[in-house]
């Protein structure tokens, strides 16, 4: 696409770029394809939901079985449904589809909600040496009686743990040119304790159910690729102080670098799988055999599981590695509009800001990867997966293994120009408080604080173009 197709005041801010950022004059070679040769050509409600464009036909058959675990419910035990058995005791869904609606966006509960179902709330003490054990494997000191996880619901005969709600403050920001965008800021009400009161320092931390697209190629990317991106002590003095999460791996009883999550804090897709099941609908796996209950919920300890008679789990290692297949292939939709005027602008600006110093654009994945249909894709995921400091705004004061309160992982941006038609809402960051994607940018503080300020400089056509740069994604 030509500069002399751009109209007068998009070409004039698109050549404003500074001097060391790229200027954009057409796409990139390969720029739609965010996920390589995985990508799918899909832009509606179901965009987020197929498999990886170049998995073969006998392949997707498990990619629909595992689906079928995805989306289906979980039921009490003793049932005769017994591949679907273990439900609880204690749990916030009963099924993954419940939060991650067409493998989407969970969003903040509403004020009348009965129960916060794709957001859940993460609990913990300050750390203290004495718990240094819990520290290593969990990355966090868990609250004595309810755990590192709020679940607000239970089967019968087991008290939920207590029901969430969220209310806001809310303030403005204004931009060079007088245009104002109001934000809001959540507070957490936790009522209704069925176990008794909380340990008087514990901490909150509310987390929507991010969206399920490109977890393998995320998965794939080459370890030494994303540490070549680190820079702790600001070497380069760009202001951005990029490092990799060090989580436990449960498989192999080690520290690793993290990936997955808003901090990072797993290593990799089924164990953030088990995790999942174990934590939100209170399934036991071979990797978590036990049920998420504390020493002192004992009818939860008590309540009868869908443990098999010969030491099979509720989630048997067959339905994990069935489930882990379909999230590692839940394919990346393409982009659209990528060679129009308006989206180089946006792309311009975005360079111009210095966004991509975070939100690396592009990698490679490695030759070995989990799944042969994930290697060797050159992807667009506009992350670096690395913890940043993100400023006090954005702080949840809780520490998960090497991220403080203030640390948040680059999360992905392919696909987020999807996220309304798919998830029916476009809240955005890690508990929905952003009801939109400029609210989400002007948020931004800390490493990114240089990048926010440059945004608020932006007028009004800039303010449009860089938006349709990001719905491009």
């Amino acid at each position: 696409m030509s500069l002399l197709r751009l109209s007068p005041l998009l070409l004039a801010f698109a050549l404003a770029a500074c001097d060391d950022a790229p200027r954009f004059t057409q796409a990139e070679p390969g720029e739609a394809l965010s996920g390589g040769k995985a990508t799918v050509q899909r832009s509606d409600r179901n965009a987020y939901s197929l498999p990886s464009a170049n998995l073969t036909p006998e392949r997707r058959l498990d990619f629909a079985v595992g689906n079928s675990f995805f989306r289906n419910p979980w039921v009490i035990a003793p049932s005769t449904t017994t591949a679907r058995d273990g439900l609880g005791p204690l749990f916030n869904t009963n099924a993954c589809q419940n939060c991650h609606v067409r493998d989407g966006r969970g969003h903040p509960p509403e004020p009348d909600g009965s129960n916060a179902v794709s957001m859940l709330v993460r609990l913990s003490i300050p750390d203290q040496p004495y718990y240094a054990r819990e520290i290593e494997r969990l990355g966090v000191v868990p609250e004595p009686v309810y755990g590192t996880q709020l679940q607000d619901m239970a089967i019968p005969g087991v008290a939920p743990e207590g029901k969430v709600r969220v209310s806001y403050d809310k303030h403005s920001v204004t931009f060079k040119d007088g245009h104002q965008v109001e934000l809001r800021r959540p507070t957490l009400q936790i009522t209704q304790l069925g176990y008794g009161p909380l340990h008087p320092d514990t901490r909150f931390s509310a987390r929507v159910a991010p969206p399920m697209i490109g977890l393998g190629l995320l998965e794939a990317i080459p370890e030494a690729d994303l540490l070549a991106n680190e820079d702790p002590d600001d070497l380069n003095r760009d202001g951005i102080r990029g490092r990799a999460n060090r989580v436990w791996d449960d498989a192999q009883g080690k520290t690793v670098i993290g990936r997955f999550g808003w901090k990072a804090g797993q290593p990799n897709v089924n164990q953030q799988n088990a995790h999942a099941f174990a934590g939100d609908m209170g399934l036991t796996t071979t990797l978590l055999p036990k049920d998420d209950c504390t020493a002192t919920q004992v009818d939860c300890l008590a309540a009868p599981n869908g443990d098999g008679q010969s030491g099979e789990k509720e989630v048997s290692d067959n339905i994990l590695r069935l489930v882990t297949f379909y999230t590692r292939n839940l394919a990346v939709p393409a982009r659209r509009n990528v060679d129009t005027p308006e989206v180089l602008a946006g792309k311009n600006l975005f360079y111009q800001a210095g966004c991509q110093g975070c939100h690396t654009p592009q990698f490679t994945t490695a030759a070995d990867a989990s799944e042969p249909e994930l290697a060797g894709q050159v992807i667009r995921p506009y992350s670096d997966l690395l913890l940043h400091d993100m400023g006090p705004g954005l702080s949840d004061e809780r520490t998960e293994f090497a991220a403080n309160g203030q640390d948040w992982r680059t999360p992905p941006l392919w696909g987020i120009g999807l996220s309304e038609t798919v998830s029916g809402h476009s809240q955005f960051l890690h508990d929905g408080r952003a009801r939109n994607l400029l609210e989400a940018v002007l948020w931004h503080g800390g490493e990114a604080q240089a990048a926010r300020d440059h945004v608020l400089t932006f007028n009004a056509e800039q303010r449009a173009a860089l938006l349709a740069f990001l719905n491009s994604l």
